[in-house]
């Protein structure tokens, strides 16, 4: 009976639910539709209408076109040369009339154009007069500032010159300031003693896994799977004793 297995879902074939020739009778179906064939060629000699290649525009309906009333621009004719050509704003200058009705207007003046200067009068620029500097004590009838000079530095006998080798400030030692002053107690650190140490290894804390330890806590049963059997192995029998 091992060897007589029965078909698989694969050998049974329902009625399709596709289309209507073969439906299955027990499924509610939609409406069919089918293409019909390309006509012959022949009928293109019969009926040469011509198809949906017709441009209607949107404004076009059957009670006419819709639409506001469209106006064109029309072009400048040209002037004859005997007709009259009447002046534009810009061709009058009421600025240039004269004056009307006692009209009153401020007093207008005209730019003459510069005379030559005569030969016998020499008399000289502005920027030919030089004036006296005021820097210095240089123009006697003008107060002015008291002024100094600087002399140089002399070589032998002058200030700079130290004859008796006095010493500076920078030659004399600051004394500690804890001398001579109240101060707060100073202390001192000694260095680090080695104790006596054991020699064996200790674990660290990362050598422990705590999260692996489940026996005190609560758990969900877990299964393992097993290797699958053969289906032609005889079961063990046992006798049992009564």
């Amino acid at each position: 009976m091992c060897m007589l297995l029965g078909p698989g879902p694969g050998r049974y074939s329902l009625p399709t639910t596709i289309g209507f020739v073969g439906h299955d009778f027990t499924k509610p179906s939609s409406p069919a539709y089918s293409f019909h064939s390309r006509m012959s060629s022949s009928m293109y000699f019969i009926d040469s209408s011509p198809g949906p290649q017709y441009h209607i525009d949107g404004k076009m309906t059957r009670f006419g076109r819709d639409g506001v009333p469209a106006f064109t621009m029309q072009g400048r004719s040209r002037g004859s040369v005997g007709t009259f050509q009447t002046p534009g704003p810009g061709a009058y200058s009421p600025e240039a009339a004269p004056p009307l009705n006692n009209h009153q207007r401020p007093p207008s003046y005209t730019m003459g154009s510069r005379t030559r200067y005569r030969s016998v009068d020499a008399v000289p620029a502005p920027n030919r007069y030089t004036l006296p500097a005021l820097m210095g004590c240089q123009v006697p009838n003008k107060s002015n500032s008291a002024s100094y000079t600087i002399a140089g530095r002399c070589r032998s006998g002058g200030p700079s010159e130290d004859l008796a080798q006095t010493p500076g400030p920078g030659k004399y030692n600051r004394p500690d300031p804890g001398v001579y002053l109240p101060r707060q107690p100073a202390y001192s650190m000694l260095g680090r003693h080695s104790g006596p140490r054991d020699g064996t290894q200790k674990p660290g804390p990362g050598a422990y896994s705590p999260e692996r330890v489940m026996s005190h806590k609560r758990r969900s049963p877990s299964y393992s799977m097993g290797i699958r059997h053969s289906e032609f192995v005889t079961p063990l029998v046992v006798d049992l004793l009564d």
